[in-house]
Parts: structure tokens; C-alpha cells; sequence
């Protein structure tokens, strides 16, 4: 080893002597609990334990974030046995040779007891249990909780860092190398507040047995000057009770110093800075400083206030205010400076930040309905829109994008838009001044109001003022706010258009949480069988369908039966669907309610079949005629179960059933297409309406009602 350098020279010598005296001050530590220890070293280390708990305290001062002090908990045990090995030593002294005066335990315990508690042992008492109050309940305590919750939230937290660092591993954003460093940065974070934790305790019992010490030290030395000594009361306790606080101040302190840096390395926060320029960072703000400065200037104004000191205080805070409010400006001038030279120098250049808007979903409103998301007027809309998004997210079975709310000037005044994507898809107007009335079955009157369609099922509605809602409610009329109507929308079309939510990402997401608990299967199946891709378009064909896909488990196992005999995402689905669509007829009714069908008659299933296999690839091709008949009397019969509040579901024969699906879909939306095979057997079936008249097709009126178990 080239040991030319002074450095170098210096840094091996430091290797060398460490490996060395820290096992060798350790022996010497336990010693002095055993052996007798001169006064001349007790003081010297005395002050070796105070000059070690002031090097600590700095360094957790100047740490970024808490790893850089990943020694800190050893540091802090060996720091509180040099004390307890300090408070035997010492204690041994002042009970032996305290009768001969305030020299017998040495020169840094008697400045202790004569100048800290300026000899009075009463004062040196409350002093000892202020500060002790102040490490113990205070300090100590704040600490150790804060140790407690990092080290569980740090644990917890250890699986879902590792599946990331993996996970960017196999994405190609870390090399293996990186993927290493950070895998150990993430084992040395649990350890470390695995450490502190119990670390924490440490500084907890050393104040306890502080407190235990300064009785013992009192008590028995009271009893030795006494008995032993034939002192007198009152000697004997200004002897040895001095001596008795002097000792647990000169430990109390460095144990208060110790408890503030144990407090300072579980409350930081990693940054680039440490933790006075963090600090001075975030206070360093003129909003701050003036009305500070402006408080104290009032506060010294007051008559028989110090005023001299309140106005000296003031014109500090004004001092700061000034600086921090130049910075500022410095700051942003240096901001518009950067923004000007990297602007372009026309004025007419469209970047394409200006035409892109990459929001997946989004509601625009006329300036009118602002008041609907003012939070200063308690504007509900937003935390509306939040529940929306979590009931829809539930029930798809993945997580709903946020909605992005803006206004909109271009559009009316009370008029709201909702947008996937780029693409419209559902708009209406809504009247925050007033309520939505929708008829019932027993209403007999028409209320004063604006008539409208709900933009949800598109049953006739009146717009009426809040005073009429009494009138309207006895009249059996159903009563929404417009804050209801536009959340009830925004439902309908989340569900509607789920299939253009879902993206690979949200589908890898899926993947990556499943794999928490099932990583086997995840792997052997995605993406050696099953591509991302074609996994998702199986998804999206799902969820056209409205059949959630929150059981990835049960859809991954049914994948790996059917890979590699069926290779099209359609036909993948459509097997999938025996064993999902319970999913789907569970949100659309009760266990326990009958479910409503709608069937086709004989003659006119039979007729879908032939038109079927006379267009083959072509799909199912309707006549005209059929087909306005078919949607007509779907659409009254469902807009009669709406207002009976009961599902639409039309059931009809396997074959058909997804090229029906598909036409009936883009007309009829709310009407769910479901084949024979897929009715439950636990389920009470009504057949409420058959569609099939080929001469006339009566839509569903006056039709026979069959229960089918």
C-alpha cells in the first residue's frame, strides 16, 4: 500500500487505531462501573462525554437525510453507557469522600453545583427535574413515538419499494447495478429505524436512571454523613445534596443533548440540503416576516410594555421581511429572465402544449355553474366527483382516472361538458338556482318549471325552484340537485365508456399488484401466454360489455386454460364470460330480488339465426323494418323498468347473443344482452316482456309473464 501522501498516511493510522479503541474503550467503559476511578479522569471524562454528545447533536445537524448517519443508534448506545459508567464512578466518589467537601468529586461536578445552581441545593433540585422533565415527557417521548411510527410505516412499505425497484429493473429504467444500490439503500432504511426504535429506549432509561441515581446519591449520602460521619442535618445536606445535583446535571445535560439529536435523525426529512439550510429555506418568506414584524411594532407601542425591546424586535423582523421579499424579486425576475430567453421571438408560433390536452377525462362548465366548485362557497362538486370516481372504480374493478374540472367560457352559461379524451360524450344544461323534478308514477299534476329530459335515462323532467319542492315531493315527483344530476351523468358515461379509461399501463398496474400475492401465475402467464396488449384488449372487451374485472385472478386462470387454442382477444372474452358475468348481474340485482328478463319470441330468434349464417362474416344484418320495431319496443320497455327502478336485461341464444349485443348497444345503451347458458342457476327469473310479433310486434304491451326458477 502506497502510503506516500499525508492523507493517506492519516486515513490508514485512523483505520488502524479504530479497529483497535473502540473494542478497547468499551473494556474500559464496563471497567469503571467495577474499579475506582481517579478524580482527575473522572473530570477528563467528564468532558469527553460532553464533547461527544455536542459532536453527535452537530452532526444530525448537518446530515441530508437520515442514512448519512446510519451509525447514529451504536453511537448513541456507546454514548449512554460512557454516562451510566460516568454515574457509578461519580456516585462512588460522592458517597465515599463527600463529607470532605465540594473537591471531593472532582473540578467539573463542584462548577456544576456551585455555579449552574449558584450553590443552593433547593434551586440545583428544581433546576434537575425541569430539565428532566423536559428530556423525559417532552424530547424523549416525542421521539421514541416518532421512531415507533417510522419504523412500521418503513417496514410496511419495504414489499411495495422492493416490487418498484423490480419492476423498473424489468422496464429497463435501472441497470442491474443501480438495481443493487438501491435494493441495499432499501434494506439499510429498515434496518436503520428497525435500530432507532429500539435506540429510543436508550435514551428513555437513561433518563429514568438518572432520576433513580440523584435519589439513591441524596438518600445514601444524607445516611453516610449522618451515621458514618457524625455530620449534622443541615451539613450533611448542603455536602452531599450539592455534590448529588452537580453529578446529575453534568450527566442530565449531555443526556438532554443526546435526546434532541435522537428527536433531530427521526424527524428529518431526506433533501439536498441540511437541516439549517432546509430551515432557512422554507422560512425565508416575506409573507411570513411582515405581519410578524408589524405584531411586534404594535406590541411595543403598547404603554407599559418593554417597548424598547418589542420595537428592537420589530425592526430585526423588518430587517428579514425586507430580504426575503428581495430575494424574492430576485428570484423571479431570474425566473422571467429564463422564461424570456428560452421563449420564442413571434408571437404567432403555437406550441403543441397549446392543442394537446392529455387529461382522460374532463368536465367543463359554463361560467354560470362555477359557484359548484367554488370551495370558498363550499362548493360540494368536487368531492361529489371524488365519490363518483371511487363507486365507479369498485364496481369496474380498476381505478377510474381523475376527472379534470375547468371552466369554460365558450359554452352557455349553465351548460356542462364531459369529455374522454378529446372526444364529447355527453353534455346538457343544469340550473344551480333550482331542482330536478322527475314524475313518478303517481304524479297527477305538471309543476311550473322548465321541462327537460335527464341527460342520465332520458325520462321526462321539470326544472322547478327550491320552493316547490315541498308540493313536488307530496305529488310523488323525485327531487335531484344539479350538483346530482351532473354526478349521476358523469356515472353513467365512466361506466358507458370504461373500455377508453383502461390503457396498458393501468393494466400492467393491475398486474403488479396481483403479483403481490399470486406472482406464479402472473408470470407464467404475462406476457409468456398472454401479451400486455391482448390482455387489455380482452379487458376493454369486458368492460363494453359492463362486466367488471376487478377477479384478475379468475380471468388469468381462464386465460391459461384457453391459451394456445384460442388466439382473438373476441373469442377469449366471450369464453371468459360464464364466469364473470355473476359479477355483472350481481350489481344489476340483489341476490334476493327477481330478476327481470326480456326474451324474443321463437319465430323471430330463429330468424336472427338465419340471418346469421346467411351473412356469416358479415355479422347479424336486420331488415329495416325489424330492426326499428326491435329498438322501438326496447326502448319502452326499458324506459318502463327505469321508472320502475329495476335493471334492463334481454336474454337471448348464445349464437346471437354478442352480434345483437353490438346493435343494441349503440341505441339502447342501458339494456344489457345476456345468452341463455349465462342465467344463474340461484336466481328467480320474471320474463317480463316478449319481442317477437313478426306481424306487428305490440313493443312489449299486454305480454304473458312467466317465473322461471
Amino acid at each position: 500500500m502506497d502510503l506516500t501522501s499525508p492523507a493517506r498516511l492519516l486515513t490508514g493510522a485512523r483505520d488502524a487505531l479504530g479497529g483497535s479503541v473502540l473494542p478497547i474503550g468499551i473494556l474500559v467503559l464496563v471497567a469503571m462501573m467495577v474499579l475506582p476511578l481517579p478524580v482527575f479522569l473522572l473530570d477528563s471524562f467528564f468532558v469527553l462525554n460532553i464533547l461527544l454528545s455536542l459532536l453527535i447533536l452537530m452532526v444530525t445537524m448537518h446530515t441530508y437525510r437520515p442514512l448519512d448517519f446510519s451509525s447514529f443508534p451504536n453511537l448513541l448506545l456507546i454514548a449512554t453507557v460512557l454516562r451510566l459508567s460516568l454515574n457509578v464512578a461519580s456516585t462512588r466518589i460522592v458517597l465515599s469522600e463527600g463529607h470532605t467537601g465540594p473537591d471531593a468529586a472532582g473540578q467539573i461536578i463542584k462548577a456544576f453545583g456551585e455555579f449552574v445552581v449558584a450553590g443552593n441545593y433547593a434551586v440545583g433540585i428544581f433546576v434537575f427535574i425541569i430539565l428532566t422533565i423536559i428530556n423525559l415527557v417532552v424530547i424523549t417521548k416525542g421521539a421514541g413515538r416518532v421512531s415507533e411510527v417510522a419504523a412500521r410505516f418503513t417496514l410496511d412499505a419495504m414489499p411495495g419499494k422492493q416490487m418498484a425497484i423490480d419492476a423498473d429493473l424489468n422496464a429497463g429504467v435501472l441497470s442491474a447495478e443501480e438495481a443493487t444500490i438501491r435494493r441495499r439503500e432499501v434494506a439499510e432504511e429498515a434496518d436503520f429505524y428497525g435500530s432507532m426504535d429500539g435506540a429510543s429506549k436508550f435514551v428513555k432509561g437513561d433518563a429514568i436512571a438518572g432520576i433513580l441515581i440523584l435519589a439513591i446519591n441524596i438518600v445514601g449520602g444524607l445516611i453516610i454523613g449522618i451515621m458514618q460521619h457524625n455530620m449534622a442535618i443541615a451539613d450533611a445536606a448542603q455536602a452531599y445534596i450539592l455534590l448529588s445535583i452537580g453529578d446529575g446535571l453534568v450527566a442530565q445535560i449531555p443526556s438532554l443533548l443526546l435526546s434532541i439529536a435522537t428527536a433531530i435523525i427521526v424527524t428529518r426529512v431526506s433533501s439536498k440540503s441540511n437541516m439549517a439550510q432546509h430551515i432557512s429555506r422554507q422560512v425565508h418568506l416575506s409573507r411570513a416576516w411582515i405581519p410578524t414584524a408589524a405584531v411586534l411594532g404594535v406590541l411595543g407601542l403598547v404603554p407599559g410594555m418593554p417597548n424598547e425591546l418589542f420595537l428592537m424586535f420589530a425592526a430585526g423582523a423588518s430587517a428579514a421581511a425586507f430580504f426575503a421579499l428581495r430575494s424574492e424579486t430576485d428570484d423571479a425576475e431570474e425566473a422571467e429572465s429564463e422564461e424570456d430567453a428560452a421563449a420564442p421571438l413571434s408571437g404567432d408560433i403555437v406550441t403543441l402544449e397549446d392543442v394537446t390536452d392529455y387529461s382522460p377525462v374532463s368536465l367543463q362548465l359554463g361560467y354560470g355553474l362555477i359557484s359548484l366548485v367554488d370551495e370558498d362557497k363550499a362548493g360540494p362538486l368536487v368531492s361529489r366527483i371524488t365519490s363518483i370516481r371511487r363507486e365507479v372504480s369498485k364496481s369496474l374493478g380498476f381505478v377510474v382516472p381523475s376527472v379534470r374540472i375547468r371552466d369554460d367560457l365558450a359554452l352557455p352559461p349553465n351548460q356542462y361538458r364531459i369529455r374522454i379524451g378529446h372526444t364529447i360524450v355527453g353534455e346538457d344544461t343544469v340550473y344551480p338556482d333550482r331542482k330536478l323534478a322527475l314524475p313518478g308514477e303517481g304524479s297527477t299534476i305538471d309543476l311550473d318549471g322548465i321541462k327537460v329530459r335527464d341527460p342520465s335515462f332520458g325520462v321526462e323532467a321539470i326544472w322547478i325552484r327550491p320552493a316547490q319542492q315541498t308540493q313536488a315531493e307530496a305529488n310523488d315527483y323525485v327531487v335531484i340537485e344539479p350538483i346530482s344530476v351532473i354526478a349521476t351523468h358523469m356515472s353513467q358515461l365512466l361506466t358507458k365508456h370504461a373500455a377508453d379509461l383502461i390503457g396498458q399501463d393501468d393494466v400492467q398496474a393491475m398486474l403488479d399488484n396481483l403479483a403481490k400475492r399470486n406472482p406464479q401465475l402472473v408470470q407464467s402467464i404475462v406476457p409468456k401466454l398472454v401479451p400486455l396488449h391482448v390482455l387489455t384488449e380482452v379487458l376493454r372487451l369486458l368492460l363494453v360489455e359492463r362486466i367488471p374485472i376487478a377477479d384478475l385472478r379468475k380471468i388469468l386462470e381462464g386465460l391459461s386454460g384457453l391459451v394456445p387454442n384460442v388466439k382473438s382477444p373476441i373469442a377469449m372474452s366471450e369464453a371468459l364470460r360464464p364466469s364473470l358475468v355473476p359479477l355483472l348481474i350481481q350489481q344489476l340485482a340483489s341476490l334476493g330480488q327477481t330478476m327481470p328478463v326480456i326474451t324474443l319470441s321463437p319465430d323471430f330468434e330463429q330468424l336472427m339465426l338465419r340471418t346469421l349464417r346467411q351473412s356469416g362474416d358479415e355479422g347479424l344484418v336486420l331488415d329495416g323494418g325489424l330492426a326499428k320495431t326491435l329498438l322501438q319496443s326496447l326502448n319502452e320497455i326499458s324506459e318502463r323498468l327505469v321508472n320502475e327502478n329495476r335493471p334492463s336485461i334481454m336474454v337471448v341464444a348464445p349464437p346471437i347473443r354478442r352480434h345483437l349485443a353490438d346493435f343494441v348497444r349503440a341505441h339502447v345503451p342501458q339494456v344489457v344482452i345476456l345468452g341463455f347458458t349465462e342465467l344463474p342457476e340461484n336466481r328467480t327469473v320474471e320474463v317480463v316482456a316478449t319481442i317477437g310479433d313478426l306481424n306487428g310486434l305490440p313493443s312489449g304491451q299486454n305480454l304473458e309473464k312467466a317465473e322461471v326458477n
